[in-house]
């Protein structure tokens, strides 16, 4: 996961912050707002609970270890209640508040984490292979709120 992290917010950067900065009104960094990103997971038929489990286990931490550390504000986990269409079909979703835009799209290297929460590294190393095997399909996708107060 954690070479994964880095290229998937490098494809975002480069797709959706030169957007952001168009749409965006200058602000200062005491005003920054808070950037969300909705992340997808779809599981292969019946690997679900394995790799709940496999992502509480490992994944789950380190982003608690983040937000302790303020990079991260809220994470939230959810999951559908009924079923969708196959191609629309999604098993898991991680919202993860990150401080601000700069701060979610900013390098930063969690191996200290990692080395902290996962002493026996080729252990860990396995089961996030595995937690990706079981995966069919991922995608992020940052949202921006409506402030609804200002609509007419």
């Amino acid at each position: 996961m954690r070479a994964i992290r880095p290229i998937v917010f490098t494809l975002l950067l480069a797709g959706i912050a030169p957007l952001a900065h168009a749409q965006a009104p200058a602000t200062s960094a005491t005003s920054a707002q808070p950037f969300v990103v909705e992340y997808y997971y779809k599981t292969r038929w019946g690997a679900f609970e394995e790799f709940k489990a496999l992502f509480k286990k490992n994944h789950y931490p380190v982003l608690m270890k983040e937000q302790g550390l303020g990079r991260i504000l809220r994470v939230t986990i959810d999951y559908p209640v009924y079923h969708g269409t196959e191609d629309g079909r999604w098993d898991m979703r991680v919202t993860i508040t990150f401080k601000d835009a700069a701060t979610a799209f900013a390098p930063f290297d969690n191996t200290a984490i990692l080395k902290e929460l996962y002493p026996d590294k080729a252990t860990f190393d396995k089961e996030e292979r595995r937690r990706f095997e079981v995966l069919e399909a991922h995608w992020d996708l940052p949202v921006k709120p409506e402030n609804l107060t200002t609509w007419k």
